[in-house]
């Protein structure tokens, strides 16, 4: 496969400025991050987009940046959001609960509530309040925005009560007393960590279904989750540009869902079995992307470059870091960290030149490992990383300004 896009998709995309040169000279080359940048948006303006810009249908949004810097594109009002609904209405294990009319309530960074603050302000043609109450914080009829907090460590009890009485109020919407809990499952591990901590799950209704979808969530955070909750928890992966292209099983087993896509998978190295993925849609009208690098990387069952075989999400290509055996990516820590410890909850990896690497950690229960996990631990990411690993217990470690975790800091 060699990844160019068919004739029925050239045909759709032949006014786009961008693509000009590729349909002259019958090749598509890889599409990056700055060359979607380049001369923006004139590299993208059609008639037809203009007239969309126009009346609405398309507006100018920012990728959700994590740590890197985040790109302009263009796309349909709520792409994101119409994406996800459609998976979970359409998802064999959560579909149910779906059809059942759910109040879905999001526990995630607070950049993503102050958006919806935002929003709701503009429609009302005022600033958004410093703490917006509830009906400020609901995106639709549907969803509901909990998090008025940068670092979910650091909530004290009585938002945590505030955020557990507003879960209850979208339960009691529902007859059954069902609700549908979409989150980071950083922050879901954070709140019932709290939970335990003040004894409060009498406060705390079970979800009828749950979704992480908002950054990585490790091994261990999603063991943690399994033990304190019944339902299926499901991941899905996708992005603002693109909107959602995998998502798991309540098992964890990944299945593409690329309506109007195809993706690629082209080894970081040669020869590795990392591999970036590559992907060519059209599903948002305004600016479809062909032969598109996402920035993510991701491993396979048996290490072909087949996308139907894709078993993990490793994290960002920008994030790898270098090892004589062949890059590491935040995946193949993690996998080291949970062979290690069930019990290591946040885990942030601080390389000091080629030789040596500090790995601080917190635990679910607060205190450091046992001596055995430790040494293991040391032993494991010492290992993988090519360098001498010294392993530091930490009771805390700040989130990024973004709301997300980083898993490497290069500022030793």
């Amino acid at each position: 496969m060699n990844g160019q896009p068919t004739a029925d998709i050239v045909e759709r995309i032949r006014d786009i400025p961008i693509y000009q040169r590729s349909i002259e000279r019958g090749h598509f080359p890889i599409l990056e991050k700055p060359e979607i940048a380049r001369d923006f948006p004139d590299n993208w303006m059609t008639p037809r987009l203009a007239e969309a810009l126009a009346a609405g249908e398309a507006e100018f949004v920012l990728s959700t940046g994590t740590n890197h810097a985040r790109m302009q594109i263009i796309r349909p009002p709520y792409f994101l959001l119409n994406s996800y609904y459609r998976l979970w209405s359409e998802h064999p294990d959560i579909s149910a609960t779906w059809d059942q009319g759910c109040q879905r309530v999001s526990l995630t960074t607070v950049l993503a509530t102050e958006h919806v603050a935002r929003v709701n302000a503009k429609k009302r043609g005022a600033e958004p309040d410093t703490v917006p109450d509830l009906e400020e914080r609901r995106l639709d009829a549907r969803t509901l925005y909990l998090n008025l907090r940068l670092d979910p460590a650091l909530w004290e009890r009585e938002e945590v009560e505030r955020m557990l009485a507003e879960i209850r109020t979208a339960r009691q919407a529902h007859p059954q007393g069902w609700y549908h809990l979409d989150c980071s499952g950083y922050h879901l591990a954070h709140l019932v960590r709290k939970v335990n901590e003040w004894g409060l799950w009498d406060q705390f209704p079970q979800p009828a279904s749950i979704i992480h979808a908002y950054e990585y969530t490790p091994v261990n955070v999603r063991r943690f989750l399994q033990r304190h909750f019944t339902c299926p928890i499901i991941d899905l992966f996708g992005s603002t540009e693109l909107g959602y292209l995998y998502y798991s099983d309540r098992d964890g087993r990944y299945w593409p869902y690329l309506d109007q896509m195809s993706v690629e998978l082209l080894p970081v190295t040669p020869g590795s079995q990392l591999f970036n993925l590559i992907v060519t849609s059209v599903r948002n009208p305004h600016m479809p992307l062909i032969r598109y690098r996402s920035g993510d990387c991701v491993r396979t069952l048996d290490g072909t470059p087949d996308p139907a075989r894709i078993s993990r999400f490793c994290g960002r290509e920008k994030e790898l870091l270098t090892a004589p055996h062949g890059p590491v990516a935040q995946g193949d820590l993690d996998d080291t960290v949970g062979r290690a410890s069930p019990h290591v909850f946040l885990h942030q990896l601080r390389p000091s030149g080629d030789a040596e690497a500090v790995l601080r950690y917190t635990t679910f229960h607060d205190e450091p490992l046992e001596p055995a996990e430790a040494a293991a631990l040391e032993h494991g990411v010492g290992e993988l990383t090519a360098r001498r690993c010294r392993v530091e217990h930490r009771t805390h470690i700040a989130i990024g300004k973004s709301g997300k975790y980083a898993w490497l800091a290069n500022d030793l």
